[in-house]
C-alpha cells in the first residue's frame, strides 16, 4: 500500500501544482453523471473556456488505477494550459481500485467517451474532435481509447453502448503500455497494486502495445528517461508499433526526468500536450 501511496504522490508531482489564478475565464459544470455501477454514481467534471475552439478533451483522472474526486476548483490548475488553448476539458473519473480492476476501468472510461460524444451539443463540443490525455495510469487508459475504439455495438438494456468511442488524439504521460508481467502473482506490480490482480488471460486486452492498428489516434508520448516505475522501453516499445502501422506518433524524452516531472519539465510537458491537441483536433 505504501508503494501506491508513492505512486500516487509522484503522479501528483507530475502533473504540477495547481495555479494560483485562472488564465481565461473558465465555465465549470461539477459531477456529470455518464453512467452507474453498483448503485453508485460514473462522474465527471466539465471545464469550459468562454472562447471555447469546439474539440474536447478527456483527461483521466487515475494514478495506480486509483480514481479521486477533488473539487474541480483545485484541479483547474492542472489542465490551465489547455483551457488557455481554448479546449473543453472533461476530468474523468472510473470505478476506482482497490475495489475495481483495470478492465472495469478500462471498460468506464469507454462509456465516458460514448456519453460525452452522444451529448456533445449539450456539452458545446464537435464529437468527432475528441482526444485524451493523462498520467502513468491515466496514460494507460488514454492509450486503451486510443488505440481499442470502435463504432459502438446494439445492446437491448444500454443504448449508449451503440455510440462510438473513437478519439483521434492522444497524449499520455509515463504510460505503461504492457502490463502482462505486472498481472504475474510474483509481480511487485501486482502485490502493490490491487486494480492489476485481475484473470491473466486478460491482460493482452488491457496492454495498449498489443492492441496498436492503422485506424488508432495519432498519439504522441511522454516520458522521462529515468522513469523506475514505467521505464520508457514501454513509450519506445509502442512507438515503434504505432510507426509500422503508418499512425502518426512521436516521443518527447524529458532527459533526466523521472517518474514524476518536475520544474520546466512539466509546463513543457503541458505546452507539447496542448500543441498536439491544436494539430490533430483543429477544425
Amino acid at each position: 500500500m505504501r508503494f501506491a501511496i508513492r505512486c500516487l504522490a509522484l503522479v501528483v508531482v507530475l502533473l504540477g501544482t495547481v495555479s494560483a489564478r485562472a488564465e481565461v475565464e473558465v465555465q465549470i459544470t461539477p459531477d456529470v453523471v455518464y453512467g452507474h455501477k453498483d448503485g453508485m454514481a460514473l462522474t465527471f467534471d466539465r471545464f469550459r473556456p468562454k472562447e471555447a475552439n469546439g474539440a474536447g478533451v478527456l483527461f483521466m483522472v487515475s494514478g495506480g488505477w486509483y480514481s479521486r474526486w477533488s473539487p474541480p476548483e483545485k484541479f483547474q490548475g492542472v489542465i490551465q494550459t489547455l483551457l488557455d488553448r481554448g479546449f473543453t476539458v472533461f476530468a474523468v473519473r472510473h470505478g476506482s481500485s482497490p475495489k475495481y480492476l483495470v478492465p472495469e476501468a478500462v471498460a468506464d472510461v469507454r462509456r465516458a467517451v460514448r456519453y460525452i460524444r452522444c451529448h456533445a451539443a449539450e456539452l458545446g463540443i464537435d464529437p468527432e474532435r475528441l482526444g485524451v490525455t493523462g498520467a502513468s495510469a491515466g496514460g494507460h487508459l488514454s492509450l486503451m481509447l486510443g488505440t481499442t475504439g470502435d463504432d459502438g455495438e446494439t445492446k437491448k438494456d444500454d443504448p449508449l453502448a451503440a455510440v462510438s468511442d473513437r478519439v483521434k488524439a492522444v497524449a499520455p504521460w509515463c504510460p505503461p503500455t504492457d502490463i502482462r508481467p505486472w498481472v504475474d502473482e510474483k509481480s511487485s506490480y501486482y502485490q502493490n497494486y490491487p486494480a492489476l490482480r485481475f484473470n491473466p488471460e486478460e491482460a493482452d486486452d488491457c496492454s495498449p502495445l498489443l492492441q496498436v492498428s492503422a485506424d488508432d489516434a495519432a498519439t504522441l508520448l511522454i516520458h522521462g528517461d529515468k522513469d523506475e516505475l514505467v521505464p520508457i522501453d514501454h513509450s519506445r516499445k509502442i512507438l515503434a508499433e504505432l510507426e509500422k502501422h503508418g499512425v502518426p506518433a512521436e516521443l518527447l524524452t524529458l532527459e533526466g526526468a523521472g517518474h514524476g516531472f518536475r520544474g520546466d519539465d512539466v509546463q513543457r510537458a503541458r505546452d507539447a500536450t496542448a500543441a498536439w491537441f491544436e494539430k490533430h483536433l483543429g477544425k
